[in-house]
Order: C-alpha cells, then sequence, then structure tokens
C-alpha cells in the first residue's frame, strides 16, 4: 500500500475550481489500484486570504507543505493584493515554497496534443519539449532586496552560483536522458538560454553549463540567445528537446511555449527539489471568470499527473508512475475526441464536464 500525504492549496480566482477536478482524477487513481491512496489536506493560503486577515500564507500552513510528501497548486494572486511597494502578494506563498524548500528545478513541459489547434501554421513535425527553469537565483533571488532610492532610482541584482547553475543544469541533462529526444529526428539535446553575448552572468551561466554538459557524452549541446529563442520558438519548436535558462528568461519563454500549444489551460508545471516539490497549473487566477465553471482544469489535472510520476520515481513506486502516465494519456484521448472541450480551446464545455470526461477516459483505459 502506497499512502501520499497531499497538501493542497486551491487558492484563489478559479483556483478551488480546476483544482476540484484534479482531486477527482486522484480519486479515480485510488479506486482503480486500491493500492495507492492519498491522504489530502486542504489549506487556505493565498490573496483572498490575504485581503481578510493581512497574512498570506500562516507560518502553520507552510510547515504542513514542508511535511507532505507532494503539494497540489490551483492558483493564487488577485491584482488587487499587493504589498505597499506594488508587488503582488501571490509571492508570499510561491516564491516562499520555492526559495524556504529549494524547489530550484522549475519544469515545464510543452507538449502539441492531437486535437488541439496550435496557432503556428505548421506543425507537422510536432511539439514536444520541456523547460527547465532555475528557481531560486537570477533576477528573481533580489525579490525582496532590491534597492529603489528616493522613489527615483530602482535596482536589482540578478544572482547566478556556481551551485545553483551546476544542478539546474544537471537535473536538465537528466531530464533528456529519461525522454525520446525532439520530436524532428528523436536527437537528445539541452538548449541553453541566456545572455551571454552582453552579460557577464549569463557568459558564466553559459561557462557552467558548458562544464556539467561535457560529462554527458550521451546528450547534445545547443545554445541560444533569449531574444532568439523567442523567435525558434515560433518558427521551428521541433527543434528542441530539453531547454535550461535562467529564472526570469525561463519565466517569458515559458509562457511563449504555452501559446503554441494550445494556451495556459494546456500548461501543467512542477516546482521540484531533491526533497520536496509542488505542482501547479501555470495559469493565473483568471478571476473575470471565476465561479462560472467555464475555467479549462486541464493544466491542474496534468500537473497532477506530473506529481504521480514524480512520486512514483522518489519512492520507487512503478504503479504510481504508470498513474500518472494513464492520467496524461487520458487527458490526450479527451483532447483527441473533442467532445469535452472549453471554450480556450474551441469547445463549450463545462470545467465539470471536462474532469469528468477526464475520469471517464481514464477509467476507460482499464476495462
Amino acid at each position: 500500500m502506497s499512502n501520499y500525504k497531499i497538501a493542497v492549496l486551491p487558492g484563489d480566482g478559479i483556483g478551488p475550481e480546476v483544482t476540484n477536478q484534479a482531486l477527482k482524477v486522484l480519486d479515480a487513481v485510488e479506486s482503480v489500484y486500491g493500492d495507492i491512496k492519498f491522504e489530502r489536506e486542504l489549506f487556505d493560503a493565498g490573496a483572498e486570504r490575504f485581503l481578510k486577515t493581512g497574512v498570506t500564507m500562516p507560518e502553520g500552513v507552510f510547515e504542513h507543505c514542508q511535511a507532505a510528501d507532494a503539494m497540489l497548486m490551483g492558483a493564487i494572486g488577485l491584482p488587487e493584493a499587493r504589498h505597499p511597494d506594488g508587488r503582488e502578494v501571490n509571492g508570499d506563498v510561491i516564491f516562499r515554497l520555492r526559495f524556504d524548500l529549494d524547489l530550484y528545478a522549475g519544469v515545464r513541459p510543452v507538449k502539441l496534443y492531437p486535437g488541439v489547434t496550435s496557432p503556428l501554421r505548421d506543425v507537422s513535425k510536432g511539439i514536444n519539449y520541456v523547460i527547465v527553469r532555475e528557481n531560486i537565483e537570477g533576477l528573481y533571488a533580489s525579490r525582496t532586496g532590491g534597492c529603489n532610492v528616493r522613489g527615483n532610482v530602482a535596482t536589482d541584482t540578478i544572482i547566478i552560483t556556481r551551485e545553483g547553475t551546476e544542478k539546474i543544469v544537471n537535473y536538465a541533462f537528466k531530464l533528456a536522458q529519461k525522454r525520446t529526444g525532439r520530436p524532428i529526428d528523436g536527437k537528445s539535446i539541452v538548449t541553453c538560454v541566456d545572455k551571454s553575448n552582453v552579460l557577464s552572468s549569463y557568459a558564466y551561466f553559459r561557462s557552467v553549463y558548458d562544464e556539467v554538459a561535457s560529462t554527458y557524452s550521451d546528450i547534445h549541446k545547443d545554445y541560444a540567445y533569449v531574444d532568439a529563442m523567442t523567435l525558434f520558438q515560433v518558427m521551428t519548436p521541433h527543434n528542441y528537446d530539453v531547454v535550461v535558462a535562467e529564472n526570469m528568461f525561463a519565466d517569458i519563454i515559458s509562457d511563449l511555449s504555452s501559446a503554441t500549444v494550445g494556451g495556459l489551460g494546456l500548461a501543467p508545471s512542477g516546482d521540484i527539489g531533491d526533497n520536496h516539490a509542488l505542482f501547479q497549473s501555470s495559469h493565473g487566477t483568471a478571476p473575470s471568470i471565476a465561479g462560472k465553471d467555464i475555467a479549462n482544469p486541464l493544466a491542474t489535472i496534468l500537473s497532477a499527473s506530473m506529481m504521480l510520476d514524480w512520486l512514483g520515481e522518489r519512492h520507487r513506486d512503478h504503479k504510481a508512475i504508470e498513474a500518472g502516465r494513464k492520467i496524461e494519456e487520458a487527458v490526450s484521448n479527451v483532447l483527441r475526441e473533442g467532445h469535452y472541450l472549453t471554450s480556450d480551446i474551441g469547445g463549450k464545455a463545462g470545467t465539470t464536464q471536462v474532469g469528468d470526461a477526464v475520469v471517464a477516459a481514464f477509467r476507460k483505459l482499464f476495462v
């Protein structure tokens, strides 16, 4: 029997709605497998809580997250919930968990599923790559330590360390070893995205990348300046397998990547460390559509799939790994059939209908 303690942070806006659908899928996993159980604890953390109490995430909630086997999050943040300096309070949760639990690898799969229309003209060669984001360094490391002088000058400092860069580059190469290569030719390749032609911090990032890459003879090296990368993601996305980048650059190219495969409603992610991991959809809270049962829950459901894969790898639980893959297969089947799609990807189905369709498709795989 595998029993996993999951800290669930539904969050704000559409967060609770999409989280509920992911939890239904986890219910189906328990029902089908029998010997996989999830002990789920739901916690109130986020912008709505901040507006009511002045505290975004109580210390006790953080401690529960720290003690859990994994964390599952809906979406956190509201435009009106801000600190006096203008920063949104969602960082009180997301950055706190990332930095304090050393969730150094931001993993963002980019996959065009059959049945999903891409805005790109020609996707016949496929889109299937992963962006690996250094999660706790880079420009975002100075998020609360910047300098604002007399309201006239503001500065932030980028932080690139050897240890942090080695960890994230090693993660990227090890991930490439597990994958089947890029769509165009099956070549296993890790692309380093930076701005090393201008800034010494990124030149250092690339030099450490080169050192680490030299220890992986089975994986090819590749480079792209971040401005050029935004072009390549649109023109030749089939050329990529695993992409590794500093915190802010990876944040930016991740959102661009999602636009090529159907939007943020199909963009799952994991914030992963050696001992802890948080899984969440990449989209925001979308308060304008909250409570209308029209949000796309698939990114959160796919994030739950990633969570099972990580738990399975960590605990050598082959059934958990299989269950995670079956969830993704069920999502793929729902998208291919096209009967239950939300409006953002051309359908008319509601959030709950899509969740139910994934559950049905998941159960069908075991009939």
